[in-house]
């Protein structure tokens, strides 16, 4: 699925997000930045030891922040890991975290003049967010960034498997 938003196009696919060609993929990270299970693993393992170098330099990061890295062994040039919140209850303000860890993904590839990102569906896989809950965050935050600004062409959404896929498609046309 595929809209436009100004100049932009906002997509939603199903797939493996290290095999996508957009100059930047997220990664999923956990605080240490130093890999692990799900897409953070699989991003490490597919992209080779120079990012998990440029990992061990910059340290880490919080819940919601983003940093970035080469793309190493990757089609994408970079990726930019961010850290989404463990879903507790939703009342720790899980939310407002995620929300962020999507804006300061898309506002540090505006300032590296990044033109397509792809993103995978952020805290719902071993961080247990409820699939629904952060489609709508992880949807409204992209679709609230096009319409403000210009310079980022295409986000992508890459999903794992249908049951996510339909998650974001529903949720997308609710918020057109």
């Amino acid at each position: 699925m595929e809209i436009r938003i100004n100049k932009s196009t906002l997509s939603l696919v199903e797939g493996d997000i290290t095999r996508q060609d957009t100059e930047a993929i997220v990664n999923a990270a956990n605080k240490s930045l130093l890999g692990g299970g799900g897409v953070d693993g699989a991003i490490h393992r597919a992209g080779g030891p120079k990012i998990l170098e440029e990992c061990i330099k910059i340290g880490g990061c919080e819940t919601g922040e983003a940093v970035i890295t080469t793309g190493g062994n990757l089609k994408a040039k970079y990726v930019i890991h961010t850290v989404g919140p463990v879903y507790r209850d939703g009342i720790h303000n899980e939310s407002r975290f995620l929300e962020n860890a999507y804006k300061n993904c898309l506002r540090l590839a505006s300032s590296k003049g990044i033109k397509s990102i792809a993103f995978p569906s952020i805290s719902t896989g071993a961080y247990r967010y409820p699939l629904a809950k952060a489609a709508e965050i992880a949807l409204k935050t992209a679709l609230d960034y096009l319409r403000e600004h210009t310079d980022i062409e295409l986000i992508r959404f890459v999903l794992f498997g249908s049951t996510a896929l339909e998650t974001y498609k529903e949720k997308l046309k609710e918020l057109i």
